[in-house]
């Protein structure tokens, strides 16, 4: 490269062009500062949202009684009922 080819940028509008960064830099620093109350503002506004409510937790004992054979799966084990046949379609099958 020649030193003929080289361009050279007048120190004025080296200082603009510094002058906007630094503008820009401090609004992006103004908005990150903004954007981290908003989320504390936003998080301490649902506790005291949920902190509002009481819960309270309630059991019902309830007795069930049947009759007949029945399936249910127990541990992974497949109870055919007390005759150990399973019905499909009105058809009575062994398994």
């Amino acid at each position: 490269m020649d030193e003929q080819d080289i361009l050279m940028i007048p120190f004025h509008s080296h200082e603009m062009d510094m002058d906007r960064a630094e503008r820009t830099n401090k609004r992006l620093w103004v908005i990150i500062i903004v954007l981290i109350v908003a989320l504390i503002g936003t998080n301490g506004g649902w506790l005291w949202y949920e902190s509002q409510f009481t819960y309270e937790t309630t059991s019902t004992e309830i007795e069930a009684q049947q009759d007949g054979d029945y399936n249910f799966v127990s541990g992974g084990d497949l109870n055919y009922g007390a005759n150990g046949s399973y019905q499909e379609n009105g058809e009575t099958e062994s398994p």
